[in-house]
């Protein structure tokens, strides 16, 4: 089958979810034989083509339909849920012979062209919804406001003509990474076809590592209790409450080390975490490692450095660390938080907890840690369940699979009689 794949970016630097279920996906796709494509904007990225991982990408100029738009809020549009739209994209997708599918990763204006297209060659397309907004629109989860101030819109005439309000309707196949969006969808299109497909890792890169080396490099005493995070340096992401507990978990296990690792989302949050450690005279108990990229190998190394994997986030979408926490062998703490709960089946893979919960709270993140510390039979069944999940369920391998499948369902629909 040849695939064109519709992110609205790809931009390996600024790589996110979206652009590693199209880069994980489409590399599987080719070594089963198939023909996948990413044909996507500038943004963030303006190399018109290259190759990347065998990949042939293709990004096109691109617009946001406003009068008035300052760079500032260009730019947010560009890092956040921007909704562009592309001539040059229309015409070339319009112009590519023999596709057999369209698989949309952006709704709204560039879903509208992918619709427009695939239904003028005749051939299905799916999409894939990366976020949460309908289930947020529900109420089941936190909403982001993109509309911007003090500007006018001038795009709704292209989302008539286009049809960017039947993208998901019109679909094929509906694929929602969100456990909780995939309920919505499934509400709001009760005769769908809708598919929760999540996010995957490759279980293979988090199996190796030398966390000897790493404690080593980063004067980590190899007889403490490791408690790793990796998560970007936000308020979202709680590490202050964590650091806040930790006087209490080391009056019940003093061997116990907290490492961050994660960019600095937020720098003054970031002071106030330093802050609350010197604060609490906790130095020789913190490890703080910001910026460190996703893929260095020393964040393979921290990983098998670690005893255990916490992620005491109060908003959660992808729980990405988690999957990779147990491809690496960890058991895992993690709060009761967005996609926390569906991936974590509480005292069978892991433990969950209230993240907001003081310390002298039964259900903290304090017992959740020191059940993890303190019994270590639990750590090693917790360590063992979560493995097998991730190999059955979160492997690249098994969601391309899943993934031709659909394809291969939606091509049968169109195809004559």
């Amino acid at each position: 089958m040849k695939i064109i794949q519709i992110p609205r970016r790809f931009a390996p630097d600024e790589r996110g979810g979206t652009e590693a279920f199209v880069a994980e996906t489409s590399m599987r796709l080719m070594k089963e034989g198939h023909s996948p494509q990413v044909m996507t904007t500038t943004a963030q990225c303006g190399i018109a083509e290259e190759t990347v991982q065998e990949i042939g990408i293709r990004r096109f100029p691109y617009f946001y339909p406003y009068f008035g738009l300052s760079s500032e809020l260009r730019r947010r549009f560009d890092s956040g849920s921007g909704d562009p739209f592309s001539f040059p994209l229309l015409r070339a997708l319009g112009r590519e012979a023999e596709v057999d599918i369209i698989h949309l990763h952006a709704g709204k204006r560039l879903g509208g062209i992918g619709r427009h297209v695939a239904n003028r060659k005749g051939i299905p397309y799916v999409i894939t919804l990366h976020g949460r907004d309908f289930a947020a629109s529900m109420g089941e989860g936190p909403s982001r406001d993109e509309s911007p101030r003090g500007v006018m819109e001038w795009g709704k005439l292209l989302g008539f003509l286009y049809g960017s309000r039947k993208v998901i309707e019109d679909a094929a196949v509906i694929i929602c990474v969100d456990r909780d969006e995939f309920t919505a969808i499934s509400r709001l299109y009760p005769g769908k076809r809708v598919v929760h497909l999540p996010n995957g890792i490759d279980p293979a890169r988090f199996s190796e590592g030398d966390g000897t080396w790493f404690r080593t490099l980063y004067s980590i005493p190899h007889k403490k209790f490791l408690v790793l995070n990796v998560a970007p340096i936000d308020p979202q992401k709680n590490q202050l409450s964590l650091v806040r507990q930790l006087p209490d978990i080391l009056m019940k296990a003093p061997d116990v080390h907290l490492l961050f690792i994660g960019s600095v989302g937020n720098r003054q949050y970031y002071e106030e975490v330093l802050k609350e450690i010197a604060l609490q005279k906790l130095e020789n108990h913190v490890t703080i490692i910001p910026g460190l990229p996703h893929e260095s190998r020393d964040l393979i190394n921290a990983y098998k450095a670690a005893d255990c994997f916490i992620l005491p986030s109060l908003h959660e979408l992808s729980g990405m660390a988690v999957l990779e926490a147990w491809a690496a062998g960890l058991p895992v703490a993690a709060a009761k938080r967005g996609v926390l709960p569906h991936l974590i089946e509480h005292g069978k893979n892991g433990q969950l907890f209230d993240p907001e919960a003081p310390a002298r709270f039964s259900g903290s993140m304090k017992d959740a840690l020191l059940h993890l510390v303190l019994d270590r039979e639990s750590c090693s069944a917790y360590a063992k369940a979560g493995h097998e999940e991730v190999m059955k369920r979160y492997s690249w391998d098994v969601i391309t699979s899943t993934l031709i499948g659909l394809y291969t369902e939606a091509c049968l629909k169109v195809s004559p009689s």
